[in-house]
């Protein structure tokens, strides 16, 4: 089997997409953040030293699938046409989850993008809040759905 991002004499190469047609392309990504309750109770109180934890979280996050293809090697640059993102408060279990929707009309998909998103996102949720609790956990970063290109749409079970 021949791998995409290596060329016939096994050398790193970026894939050409210049003969994919442009098509609607959209994904969803999800990751979650946890931390204890002094922790959650100040970013939901506003109590941090640091600022407005979510919003800035947000901002990072547009931020993070924005900048994608100047951290992941093999990424090429896209021209996304939306990134929107949500959080919410799990307050039983003392963490927030971060969804990060990435919009193109493109050559190629935009998972890596979302998923970019909810990292950058989250790890602006610890840097912000690290000072109360360096005991918080990001966990269950994945794909939710993508839909556009030749792959056709992907769901993950239960979504």
């Amino acid at each position: 089997m021949q791998l995409t991002h290596l060329d016939n004499n096994n050398n790193p190469n970026m894939v050409d997409v210049s003969n994919k047609d442009n098509t609607n392309r959209e994904a969803v990504a999800r990751g979650k953040i946890t931390m204890s309750k002094e922790a959650f109770s100040a970013v939901v109180e506003l109590k941090t030293k640091k600022g407005p934890v979510i919003q800035t979280a947000i901002i990072a996050a547009i931020m993070g699938a924005k900048r994608t293809s100047e951290l992941i090697p093999m990424c090429h640059p896209l021209y996304l046409t939306s990134v929107k993102c949500n959080i919410e408060e799990i307050e039983s279990e003392n963490s927030f989850i971060l969804e990060v929707r990435a919009k193109t009309n493109g050559q190629t998909g935009v998972e890596m993008e979302a998923l970019m998103g909810v990292n950058i996102g989250l790890l602006t949720i610890y840097d912000m809040v690290k000072a109360i609790d360096k005991t918080m956990v990001l966990s269950d970063i994945y794909l939710l759905k993508k839909s556009g290109g030749k792959s056709g749409e992907y769901k993950r079970e239960g979504y």
